[in-house]
């Protein structure tokens, strides 16, 4: 385990979903929130955050500083930031993007430094352009503590760079109940290779972006008759803490009471029992019935040519799907400005894009048909 992490508690304050002032506009960041939820989550005893080049249209790493390190002591937090690999064409840019993340974060070094969101077009390039390189060199020279890379793929290539690169010191891998046995996401053959290889991991997507916060309501029946009280999102963040060779566990929190409902269980953390993974694997089964497994990346959207606000659609489309209701405010609110669902030109760059590797030329067919025939 890396060392830092051995006396952290074991919940992160991700920020790549912060609170905003204007719900439609991402860098619309309230700083001021912000900082009250970085103290409340200081004051309850939790240390790391982590942050990424691009989230929040480039503001993320800008409100890390303002609400974190311009206002804390080096020592009392854990920071950890991502090369953005897809912007690297030629290897050039590597230490023009980790210079500039540097200031933009207000700190001399990173604790933990990755490249982010690996898959296999991007190991492809990252070998070619000298990626894994350029991280031997930040620790090295003590600008990064520890290496290692995010990661949206199979377990067969997670194992194909653990084994070419076992300098790396971490994964960040996507940990969740509802893709532990999925064929596609592959979160339990993940993991175990990476157990296999002996490298800690940090768990991204615990809540899948907030869908696992909002249950179907026989989902959410299943829980309540279990009888603990707790809420879906405490569920989900324990199973992903529960996992031995998990050493921390993001949390994307968009508000206060998110935050401090998080900390409230993960203050004291205890481990799933063997009746609420039982429970689980109930739930589980209900919501695969159910939903389409977005998280709110908008990695598809940065491909779409025709601006469309694909993970919008697809939460309203998930909404209908496990409520039967649908909201023509909502509707609106995400179509201002956009591409409609019926603009697609099925160019498939956004499915090419999706880490959740989800069909979304056959879901904006279907939200078409859903709303804009009828949008209300």
């Amino acid at each position: 385990m890396i060392d830092i992490l051995n006396s952290a508690k074991k919940l992160g304050f991700g920020t790549m979903r912060l609170p905003l002032l204007d719900s439609e506009d991402t860098k619309s960041v309230n700083f001021a929130l912000v900082s009250e939820m970085v103290d409340r989550f200081i004051e309850r005893g939790f240390s790391y955050f982590d942050t990424a080049y691009g989230y929040h249209g480039e503001l993320s790493e800008t409100a890390v500083k303002r609400c974190l390190t311009d206002r804390y002591p080096r020592d009392k937090y854990i920071l950890c930031d991502k090369m953005p690999i897809i912007r690297v064409k030629s290897g050039d840019e590597y230490p023009v993007y980790f210079d500039e993340q540097l200031r933009r974060c207000g700190v001399d070094y990173f604790d933990i430094y990755l490249l982010h969101n690996m898959c296999r077009e991007r190991y492809i390039n990252t070998q070619k352009f000298g990626g894994f390189d350029f991280l031997r060199g930040l620790k090295e020279r003590g600008l990064a503590k520890y290496i290692g890379f995010s990661f949206h793929d199979d377990a067969e290539l997670l194992d194909e760079i653990l084994t070419a690169h076992p300098e790396v010191d971490i994964v960040q891998l996507q940990l969740n109940y509802l893709d532990w046995n999925s064929s596609v996401i592959q979160s339990g053959a993940c993991y175990e290779t990476a157990l296999r290889h002996v490298k800690p991991v940090i768990a991204m997507e615990p809540v899948k972006g907030g869908s696992l916060a909002s249950l179907p309501p026989e989902a959410e029946k299943l829980m309540k008759e279990y009888g603990t009280g707790g809420s879906p999102a405490s569920y989900a963040i324990r199973f992903a803490a529960s996992l031995e060779n998990c050493a921390m566990v993001l949390s994307g929190m968009s508000d206060m009471d998110q935050m401090l409902d998080n900390t409230s269980y993960m203050a004291d953390f205890k481990p799933l029992s063997g009746a609420e993974r039982e429970m689980l694997g109930r739930v589980t089964e209900v919501i695969n019935d159910k939903i389409t497994p977005c998280t709110n990346c908008k990695y598809c959207t940065e491909e779409c040519p025709k601006n469309i606000n694909i993970p919008s659609y697809l939460g309203l489309l998930n909404m209908f799907t496990s409520t039967g209701k649908k909201s023509g405010m909502y509707y609106r609110r995400a179509s201002l400005d956009r591409g409609r669902a019926l603009d697609c030109v099925k160019c498939g760059k956004c499915e090419k894009a999706c880490p959740q590797h989800i069909h979304i030329r056959e879901e904006l067919e279907k939200f078409a048909e859903l709303y804009e025939s009828d949008p209300n």
